[in-house]
């Protein structure tokens, strides 16, 4: 059995992300060059070892503690030894694409509907801490892939779901925590690419990986969910502006219950007179017709025409009014307003 003398990694592209030293034979005295962007790791037995950063080292047993405590070199001589020793390249690999395997099920904040969101982007990692990254990680990659080494690109695939996972749960979070649209986050892709990178970098962290850049570069929502929401926020809208044009009706209205309430003070009118017999404002209207027509003269309004509101449009016009006028305060008026939109 031969054994080397130097170990060294010089990788042929900057895509390999670990790699392994392809003897295991190894002796006490031989020389270990780690390049710049590298660190090496000692394995024995499936167990991460000593680690040693960019540099030339000279392999003896005050700088292999771990190792030759588990082997039990002695001090002084040339002793071989077998050893695994893995190379991390700690370069940054960016550019690497992200997506949601399916659509997001979020509810719209704003509008209160149902909507499908899909995301993609790009993102790019560093290896921050070798031994994390080695024990958790490429074990498993070797393992499945029966190569020595492990390129940036399965490293993405490996994190693939976790990505999603997590991008799923910033998403939902994100529309209902900053309360926007889902027809809007096109024009807040960087903040919502800074919300969701802090919930992908805790996951990472635990790995030994550092998530450099994390973007959100396209948002998208189904057509047919598009043209959904298009036809709800007509139909809002129409019933919105037909409550506006109609508020002078519910003004009208009440209006008329302040001229009357003053009528009644002044004794000396005509309606005064009436409301002051014992006949009162909701006798006279609930007595009959010819009553209610003998006020409405007095004060020029004709009872035939001033109906109550019947359909949900004359009811949205009086409650806007009732809002403007302060008889309702806000609250009331989305619960009354919620309550007609639901019976359309």
């Amino acid at each position: 059995m031969a054994f080397v003398d130097r170990i060294k990694y010089d990788a042929p592209s900057d895509d390999a992300i670990a790699w392994k030293y392809p003897s295991e034979s190894i002796r006490l005295g031989a020389q270990l060059i780690v390049h710049q962007s590298q660190e090496a790791v000692f394995f024995r037995g499936g167990q991460a070892l000593d680690t040693f950063g960019p540099g030339t080292h000279t392999l003896k047993t005050g700088n292999l503690p771990l190792l030759a405590r588990l082997v039990g070199l002695p001090f002084g001589g040339l002793t071989p030894f077998t050893a695994e020793v893995w190379f991390v390249n700690r370069t940054v690999k960016r550019d690497l694409v992200w997506g949601t395997q399916g659509p997001v099920q979020v509810i719209d904040p704003k509008y209160r509907v149902p909507v499908s969101v899909r995301a993609f982007g790009r993102w790019g990692f560093r290896i921050m801490d070798a031994r994390s990254f080695l024990v958790q990680i490429v074990g498993t990659q070797v393992a499945t892939a029966g190569a020595d080494f492990v390129a940036a690109e399965r490293v993405a695939a490996y994190f693939a779901g976790e990505i999603a996972q997590r991008l799923t749960d910033a998403l939902a979070r994100y529309f209902v925590e900053r309360e926007v649209s889902v027809f809007e986050v096109g024009a807040r892709l960087n903040e919502l690419s800074g919300f969701v990178a802090g919930d992908v970098a805790k996951e990472f962290e635990r790995f030994g990986i550092e998530v450099v850049n994390f973007n959100v570069e396209r948002a998208s929502i189904p057509e047919e969910e598009q043209a959904r929401f298009q036809e709800i926020l007509a139909r809002r809208m129409e019933i919105e502006q037909v409550s506006q044009a109609q508020v002078g009706h519910a003004y009208t209205t009440m209006r008329t219950f302040d001229t009357l309430e003053k009528a009644a003070e002044n004794e000396g009118g005509a309606a005064g007179q009436l409301l002051g017999a014992g006949l009162g404002l909701g006798v006279g209207i609930g007595s009959g017709v010819p009553i209610g027509q003998k006020v409405g003269g007095v004060l020029q309004v004709d009872p035939e025409t001033s109906s109550p509101p019947a359909g949900p449009e004359e009811k949205l016009r009086a409650l806007k009014r009732m809002l403007d006028e302060g008889l309702i305060d806000q609250e009331d008026f989305d619960r009354k307003k919620q309550a007609v939109l639901d019976e359309i």
